[in-house]
């Protein structure tokens, strides 16, 4: 059985404190992943993390990533907030979004972030709302399918996000026309790839159109941004993407295509979510129904509501059963939610040891797009957060709704709100 951050005498000191179900996250973990992304990328003197915001909204997260040197990619008038509280501010801002509200280009200039644009379009709707910046980045889509080794890994063509080919040398001369000194390229064509050949990939790609860009336009392209796609192994049998391959990989890239054309002084960025934090939280939950019908179903104080992704993708998480992870996976059970959807279950057929009500059972790979997707269908609330820190304490760092924040929104409907506080 594929071990986590946490032990069993740990979670029964944790919830003396927080009732399940909870998110857990390993600040030590944290801590030394950004390091090695650093270190893998240390060839580049201007490289940068902007973590993606959207994987992990919590401050005292973005605090921990802003010790270790990161920035943050925002997508959305809240996200920038959120990052302007926890004390970012100028470049360590990264603004990549689409359809984007005028409130939040505003904002975004005011905070003075690096504005990443969508659409060729946009150019016209920042300039009449909040002005052009000196430096900016355009987002590059270059349609049809992003192969690597025969393999199709993703369509572009079929996502909303970017600049074509011929918008991006139309959109770059525009914006110097416009008096725009420093340009940025990025691109995201791939998701949850843990192949080591994604960057590298991605990498002379962009380095070729960046050069490309640069004859044809003139402009001064301060950065390339590889954005985000590198991937984490869910499955027990996958092996993760080797970061410091990676980074010697995208640095023959650079050697080979960005040196010779005299644009060495190129930053690399990376917009990094999942790799970040995936691997270094878990939801914690309790064993609280047994039901045997057609299938056997173990059912969790934990549902959809606090993890999506396997309703929605039909994704895997690896499942531990605490204290029993060296006992044989003899039981084939369904571990389902309380939600009223069928699909509102975290594991299918699995193989897991003999579950007993009250049993702690921790579902793996949760630090990003975990508590972020949550939704309150059903009424359900979302859980705390937990930051296990690095001496072996606990912070509470979000604590769990309760009703009352539920009906927070409903204040307009004062004879409502009046029955809420008798009943």
């Amino acid at each position: 059985m594929r071990k986590t951050f946490i032990n069993l005498n740990q979670l029964t000191e944790i919830i003396k404190k927080y009732p399940t179900p909870f998110h857990l996250y390993d600040e030590k973990g944290i801590r030394e992943n950004a390091r090695r992304l650093k270190q893998a990328f240390s060839w580049n003197k201007g490289f940068k993390e902007y973590f993606a915001v959207k994987a992990t909204p919590n401050p005292t997260i973005l605090k921990i990533l802003q010790e270790e040197g990161c920035g943050v990619d925002c997508s959305s008038y809240t996200e920038l907030r959120m990052s302007e509280a926890a004390g970012f501010k100028n470049e360590d801002i990264m603004f990549t979004s689409n359809a984007t509200p005028k409130e939040d280009f505003i904002l975004a200039q005011k905070l003075e972030a690096v504005i990443n644009l969508d659409d060729i379009t946009h150019i016209e709707f920042l300039e009449k709302t909040a002005g052009i910046p000196e430096t900016i980045s355009c987002r590059f889509n270059p349609g049809g399918n992003f192969v690597i080794n025969n393999a199709i890994m993703d369509t572009p063509q079929e996502a909303k996000y970017g600049f074509t080919r011929s918008q991006l040398s139309e959109g770059f001369k525009t914006l110097v026309n416009k008096g725009v000194k420093h340009l940025g390229l990025h691109a995201f064509l791939a998701s949850n790839t843990v192949t080591n050949e994604y960057y590298p990939v991605l990498a002379r790609m962009l380095f070729e159109t960046a050069v490309e860009l640069n004859k044809e336009t003139g402009a001064h392209i301060a950065f390339i941004n590889l954005s985000g796609g590198i991937g984490i192994p869910y499955h027990p049998e996958q092996q993760p993407a080797d970061i410091y391959h990676i980074g010697q990989e995208v640095k023959k890239a650079f050697e080979e295509i960005l040196i010779p054309a005299g644009m060495d002084d190129i930053a690399i960025f990376t917009e990094l979510g999942r790799f970040m934090l995936g691997p270094y939280g878990c939801l914690v939950s309790t064993a609280i129904h047994q039901k045997n019908t057609h299938k056997e179903y173990i059912g969790l104080d934990a549902c959809a509501a606090n993890l999506m992704r396997p309703a929605m993708y039909g994704a895997y998480h690896h499942i531990s059963v605490m204290g029993k992870e060296n006992e044989p996976c003899d039981h084939q059970y369904d571990i389902t939610g309380g939600l009223c959807e069928n699909n509102d279950k975290f594991a299918i057929d699995r193989m897991l040891p003999k579950i007993d009500i009250g049993d702690l059972i921790v579902i793996h790979d949760t630090g990003a797009h975990g508590y972020a997707m949550g939704y309150n269908y059903n009424g359900k609330l979302r859980s705390a957060e937990i930051l296990l820190k690095e001496d072996g304490e606990t912070e509470l760092i979000r604590r769990a709704e309760t009703p009352a924040d539920y009906f927070a929104t409903l204040d307009c409907n004062k004879a409502f709100i009046e029955k809420l506080k008798y009943s």
